[in-house]
């Protein structure tokens, strides 16, 4: 295929993408496209200038008169949004179009595209005289006044209707495991080295426990997410100069409150993005949980505590048949490292801005969309991992019993309990850096000058029945669908 052919083709297939989250992993992070494409970037625009034309109709100040069928125009615009408005847009920035010149400038081309559909409404009677509404499109405003509003508007629902959802089923999917498997004994390690048992079901419902808070993180960000509306440099001087009867810091904040977001009454041209770092912060929280939780099932599954169900039809290796890999946590592993990579980028990078504004950070927030989407991949491949295993009980008890030595812990208590002031060092001796058996336990129990009670309890001691109330800590995480932010 030549060089000319490769670039044909990429305008149509995403076997020519240039990332792979718009080509192997199309499928996958489409549930994103209406939040992070450069369309639903351009939408969101229209709904701020449309609704923004609105408010200003409703100020006894200004001359503007719309009637109930001209907004309903109006918001028809980024209500019915289409492929063909969006071409428009892009034409009207880039080429020129419906008699305007190239405008180099998207956000300008969005002012243009709504007298595109004032003149529309115009002929269709809808609007007496669209050219008087013209001066009023974009007024008083900059570009970064749309833009922090509608980069807001998009990240809002992107996270609370894509991705939350998403890291809420693999936490309902733990917290499944956490209940199914409350009692199953396992060998737990510390240091990797065998150490005090535990059940399977808690170790999942600690990275339950974890998302769960995780979570209320990302949702109290969401509901912070905050919006700009001030001007050039963040003094409403335009709106001041034109109107300065008009409280135009309360017309702001009420517009802003009224697009669904907190009101950002202090910026410079810039909104100081504090409100994206602290998101991004917290996403990067539910990441490293699952990072962890990516991590762990690999191991287990190297040692056999974790099977694997085959997929029909899938290959583990192109050379070894009988492997089946745990590759859906190694690919969410690789994805959230690099969603961690680009939030931290992201979160840095936003939140500074030469003097009153540089333009350096517009390039890199259309890069959002690009790090929620390996975030959704991440939680997508942590969940079908979640699908695939089943804890090996048989594996897990042959291991414990095969460690008695994880029992020193609950004798040397014991006999602690019962004022010997040599317990540690009693089974110091015995155990450290050396296989034991249970019988080499009882040879020592047999010597100690205590009650036939108390050696009888010792005697009583197995690995597998050493957990605690692993079993019962289950129930600290609720069940599945119960998430909501807290444990």
């Amino acid at each position: 295929m030549t060089d000319d052919a490769i670039v044909d083709l990429s305008r149509e297939d995403p076997l020519a993408a240039v990332s792979p989250l718009d080509g192997r992993y199309a499928g996958r992070t489409a549930p994103l496209v209406p939040y992070a494409s450069e369309a639903a970037l351009m939408r969101a625009r229209v709904r701020v200038e449309a609704e923004y034309l609105i408010a200003l109709a409703d100020l006894e100040a200004t001359p503007l008169a719309l009637d109930a069928d001209a907004r309903a125009s109006l918001r028809d615009a980024y209500g019915s949004f289409s492929a063909a408005d969006a071409r428009l847009i892009k034409a009207l920035e880039t080429r020129g179009a419906e008699g305007y010149a190239a405008t180099n400038h998207d956000v300008k081309a969005v002012e243009y595209f709504l007298r595109v559909r004032l003149d529309r409404a115009e002929a269709e009677g809808v609007v007496a005289d669209a050219a008087a509404l013209y001066p009023w499109v974009h007024f008083g405003l900059t570009s970064e006044d749309v833009n922090n509003l509608a980069h807001r508007l998009l990240v809002k629902p992107a996270v609370a209707s894509v991705l939350v959802p998403a890291v809420r089923e693999v936490r309902d999917a733990l917290v499944d495991l956490a209940h199914d498997y409350r009692g199953t004994p396992m060998l737990a390690r510390t240091h990797g080295q065998p150490a005090t048992p535990t059940t399977f079901g808690k170790e999942m419902a600690v990275y339950a426990a974890r998302l769960g808070r995780a979570l209320g993180r990302v949702d109290a960000a969401v509901d912070g997410l905050a919006g700009k509306l001030a001007g050039a440099s963040g003094t409403y001087a335009a709106h001041e100069a034109a109107y300065p009867g008009v409280d135009w810091r309360a017309f702001s904040a009420g517009f802003v409150r009224d697009l669904g977001l907190d009101h950002a009454p202090l910026a410079t041209q810039v909104n100081p993005c504090d409100d994206l770092a602290a998101l991004f912060d917290a996403l990067r929280g539910v990441n490293n949980v699952l990072l962890d939780l990516d991590v762990d099932a690999w191991l287990y599954v190297s040692d056999r505590y974790l099977g694997q169900r085959a997929v029909a039809g899938e290959t583990g290796s192109s050379t070894m048949p009988h492997k089946v890999n745990p590759i859906d946590f190694e690919n969410s592993e690789g994805n959230l490292s690099k969603a961690n990579s680009d939030l931290t980028f992201l979160g840095d990078y936003v939140t500074s801005s030469r003097l009153q504004r540089d333009l350096s950070d517009s390039t890199v927030k259309r890069n959002v969309g690009a790090a929620f989407a390996h975030c959704l991949l991440g939680y997508a491949k942590a969940g079908d991992g979640l699908s695939k295993v089943v804890p090996n009980e048989t594996v897990m008890r042959e291991e414990l019993e095969a460690t008695p030595e994880v029992i020193g812990e609950a004798v040397q208590t014991i006999l602690r309990r019962e004022g010997d002031t040599d317990a540690y060092e009693r089974v110091k001796e015995l155990t450290r850096g050396r296989r034991v058996t249970l019988d080499d336990f009882r040879a020592l129990f047999d010597d100690l000058d205590v009650d036939a009670a108390v050696r009888d309890e010792l005697a009583a001691l197995t690995p597998a029945g050493y957990t605690g109330v692993a079993d019962a800590l289950v129930d600290e995480i609720g069940e599945p669908d119960a998430a909501d932010g807290s444990d």
